[in-house]
């Protein structure tokens, strides 16, 4: 008896120390949400994708065609929302980092892969409030590069440059976010930006794709679009897909509202949207 209740409470011990976020503060679509995950896990699995930048590729094809909807994320408070069926350019590429982190770390279900997307979405890996969410690209770089979950590849590239930017986009466009109408949240999310004052962040110019020394990217890159709005450093998600020498871009697209893979190449598509200034390569770590 004693020895069932010591195993009792170290397999309840695991299961709380699995989750930072409990499960009653999980949000799901969809009632099908869990099994979709699983069966989409179980396909990576059983493919013969070994590698990070291969998974994240085969999971970014198996979405394309989701419909693309913004601000899932968005409440009356925060719960680490799972949903597969809708998706935006962020929520895109951390569905596919979890889906590819449970799949590296020998996983099939979707408890793991949950753990794995709040793993990526929050500071340091746990839901708080919403000042707990990586907002901001660059804090989701820097965060998860320390935990590595993540690894920028920007200044590794031929050609890469650095831009020193303050980011304070949310807290000068505070009517832009309905969270931020309570002043305490406000601070938070102010105070979470003084560490990115004057940030300095690694870069390459939408014209250097141009020169044709892509050799270093590769498919299956997370790639971040570099945005000449004040405040803001990151506009834009995706995933690049490389056909020879050629780069396109796999995205949740707002304009044709849903995952697609784009039929230009990436030069000509950052040339059509002159928002978009550069780019960042982040990778799933091994």
């Amino acid at each position: 008896m004693k020895n069932h209740i010591i195993a009792l409470t170290m397999t309840l011990t695991a299961a709380a120390t699995a989750w930072a976020a409990a499960p009653q503060d999980m949000r799901f679509h969809c009632a099908d949400d869990t099994l979709k995950i699983n069966q989409l896990l179980d396909k990576g699995a059983h493919s013969d994708k070994l590698t990070p930048n291969a998974l994240v590729e085969f999971y970014a094809r198996e979405l394309m065609g989701t419909p693309y909807v913004a601000g899932t994320l968005e409440g009356e408070r925060e719960w680490l929302t799972i949903n597969i069926d809708q998706l935006d350019c962020t929520t895109f590429v951390e569905t596919l980092y979890a889906l590819t982190r449970t799949t590296l770390d020998g996983r099939t279900s979707w408890r793991d892969y949950a753990r794995n997307l709040e793993s990526v979405r929050y500071r340091d890996g746990e839901m708080g409030d919403y000042s707990s969410r990586l907002h901001y690209i660059s804090d989701w770089i820097v965060n998860n590069t320390h935990r590595g979950n993540l690894r920028e590849v920007t200044a590794e590239i031929d050609g890469a440059r650095y831009e020193v930017k303050t980011l304070d986009y949310m807290s000068k466009h505070r009517d832009s976010y309905k969270q931020l109408a309570d002043s305490a949240m406000w601070a938070k999310v102010k105070n979470f930006e003084i560490g990115y004052r004057m940030h300095r962040y690694p870069y390459l110019k939408k014209e250097w794709l141009d020169a044709k020394k892509a050799k270093t990217i590769k498919s299956g890159d997370i790639v971040a679009l570099v945005t000449k709005t004040e405040g803001l450093d990151v506009s834009h998600m995706g995933v690049i897909i490389k056909e020879g020498e050629k780069l396109y871009l796999l995205h949740a697209s707002s304009t044709d509202k849903k995952v697609k893979l784009e039929k230009d190449e990436l030069k000509e598509t950052l040339r059509r949207n002159r928002s978009w200034t550069a780019i960042r390569v982040i990778r799933v770590a091994e």
